[in-house]
């Protein structure tokens, strides 16, 4: 029993679960390389049934996300969706009806779910469903914040715990609490999408001339250069109470707006991204001891787009009464295909548990399409048996590599298959790669990517490792200097942690361990600002051409430029 899940939304993609295991899951960006691409996912449900050597007809059910007023109406109007992703992405002009555009989209999302909506939202994607050959298979409609928390609940290897996302609007809701026990979610509350933190921090975004729902990272990273500002003088603080396991906004999104807009006036723009930033790790902690008092739990499974905020979720894991904290890796809007998959695989056959050791989840190519690849691109390049040891030799020669093996990460972090690394102790490499690589603002750190023996060691209040660079850890002082390149100016960063030597990455590190005594390094996605991270290898050598770059290993192969 093969179900799909599926995504038509801000980030769209397919995924595909049978029993309990996710087979394959992939963004509909990755393929069109339209950046948090919103149309509906046929390339990534084609290449999901590629990956598997499946046709529609071996899809018993459909799973799909999102079913309220205005996502039925996008679906009933594509061109809607599509003018406010190229406004969004300032790709367009806003034009002469930008504010009535703007109160429009957030009235419209305020409306939640009916049945129907449900109904209109069914038929269209049955019939465009149809249209792709799925005649037979069975097609369920999920709620967003289901789905977020069904991504939370059953990967987090946790048999209880609290379930909380958060996110911008979804279902006419901005969250949800739910308890995993027995096998099955068990709703208890919802916050409602009139008080959205993530509606919040998409304004925070916009005022600062950086694209919502894309470079809320950025804020983050601009709050560390302000000023500190006590919390009694704070003007965003009292934007929202938390009513016991609740979250109350003092303005609907439409007049939050324009007050922002008046405290913006006032303040330099690192101290308003720090007031905001301040704002959501004091209310979300707030809220989640509530939540723990309440529900008796000590561990908790975070998913929505909010939990992207690393230091928001290290303020949670630093609580006292949250002895576990596990955030779901694709934790966005991106992640909902698969989560409604997992929804309606806990509620047709009970699974409510999958291993997720890794989430390379998306396409590989074999040896023979990466070197046709090679052969038509002009670079010079060679084989290595041991490839981990000769680009470890370069890296520890202050060299990037661009490295790209296996299946493609699933989220939006470079876990080692698709990674541009350096040595994390030059911060002239990490100009060159923010300023002339990357093409990035200078002020965003990158990430470094560290054997678990070295977490020990350089990490304040380590527990247990994190795979997917989903939480920021405080850098002891006395190792800062060896990983400067990496570190944010507020002595964090946000590390991946491997265990052992199993994977080729874990090898390469092993061997920088041998060469330079220390088995870190600098670890940043595959892609220029702006792009989606690299799928094929055909897109690898077109990013690494662009790039100027020296190195490029695919699979046992180093590439160079000839010149």
């Amino acid at each position: 029993m093969y179900i799909l899940g599926i995504w038509d939304g801000h980030d769209s993609g397919a995924a595909i679960v049978r029993e309990n295991k996710i087979l394959v899951a992939i963004n509909e960006e990755r393929i069109s390389r339209r950046k948090l691409d919103i149309t509906f996912p046929e390339k990534s449900i084609q290449a999901c049934l590629e990956y598997l050597g499946l046709s529609p007809p071996d899809i018993t059910y459909i799973a799909i996300s999102t079913f309220d007023f205005a996502k039925t109406l996008s679906r009933l109007l594509p061109n809607l969706k599509e003018e406010y992703y190229q406004i969004r992405r300032r790709k367009k002009n806003p034009g002469l009806l930008k504010s009535f555009k703007k109160i429009s989209k957030y009235k419209l999302t305020e409306f939640g779910p009916s049945n129907l909506t449900k109904s209109i939202s069914h038929a269209i994607l049955k019939n465009k469903l149809e249209k792709l050959g799925f005649g037979l298979s069975k097609v369920y409609l999920i709620d967003h914040h289901q789905c977020h928390a069904a991504t939370a609940a059953f990967c987090s290897g946790f048999d209880e715990c609290a379930v909380i996302t958060l996110d911008g609007i979804g279902d006419g809701l901005s969250g949800s609490i739910s308890l995993l026990r027995n096998n099955k979610l068990t709703l208890i509350e919802t916050i409602s999408g009139k008080s959205s933190l993530g509606v919040f921090f998409e304004h925070i975004t916009n005022l600062l001339n950086m694209r919502e729902l894309e470079d809320e990272g950025k804020v983050m990273a601009l709050a560390n250069y302000s000023y500190p500002i006590k919390d009694s003088e704070n003007p965003l603080l009292n934007f929202f109470f938390i009513e016991g396991i609740n979250i109350k906004a003092k303005y609907g999104p439409i007049r939050m707006y324009r007050e922002l807009k008046k405290i913006l006036w006032r303040l330099p723009s690192e101290q308003f991204a720090y007031c905001a930033q301040r704002t959501l790790e004091t209310k979300i902690s707030e809220l989640v001891k509530n939540i723990m008092l309440k529900t008796g739990q000590n561990r908790i499974a975070l998913a929505g787009g909010i939990f992207s905020n690393i230091k928001v979720n290290m303020c949670l894991s630093k609580l006292s009464m949250v002895s576990d904290c596990f955030i779901f890796p694709h934790m966005g809007d991106g992640g909902l295909a698969l989560g409604a998959a997992l929804m309606v695989n806990n509620e047709l056959k009970g699974v409510s548990s999958y291993p997720l050791n890794n989430i390379f989840l998306g396409p590989d190519f074999s040896e023979e399409q990466i070197k046709s690849a090679l052969d038509l691109s002009g670079l010079e390049y060679k084989y290595y048996e041991n490839i981990e040891q000769e680009a470890a030799r370069i890296i520890a020669e202050k060299n990037i590599v661009f490295w790209f093996q296996g299946r493609m990460e699933y989220g939006p972090r470079a876990l080692g298959n698709r990674s541009i690394l350096a040595k994390p102790d030059s911060q002239k490499i990490r100009d060159l790669l923010n300023l002339k690589l990357k093409m990035r603002v200078w002020y965003q750190p990158f990430c470094p990517t560290m054997l678990e023996e070295e977490a020990k060691n350089y990490l304040i209040g380590y527990k247990s490792p994190n795979l997917f660079m989903t939480m920021a850890y405080m850098v002891k002082d006395d190792k800062k200097d060896d990983i400067k390149g990496i570190l944010g100016v507020d002595g964090s960063c946000r590390p991946q942690i491997i265990q052992g030597n199993e994977s080729l990455f874990g090898r390469l590190l092993q061997n920088l361990k041998k060469i330079t005594g220390k088995g870190v390094a600098l670890n940043t996605s595959f892609n220029i600002h702006g792009e989606p991270l690299v799928c094929s290898p055909q897109d690898a050598i077109n990013t690494f051409k662009k790039c100027g770059s020296n190195y490029l290993v695919m699979g046992n192969y180093l590439a160079r430029n000839r010149k």
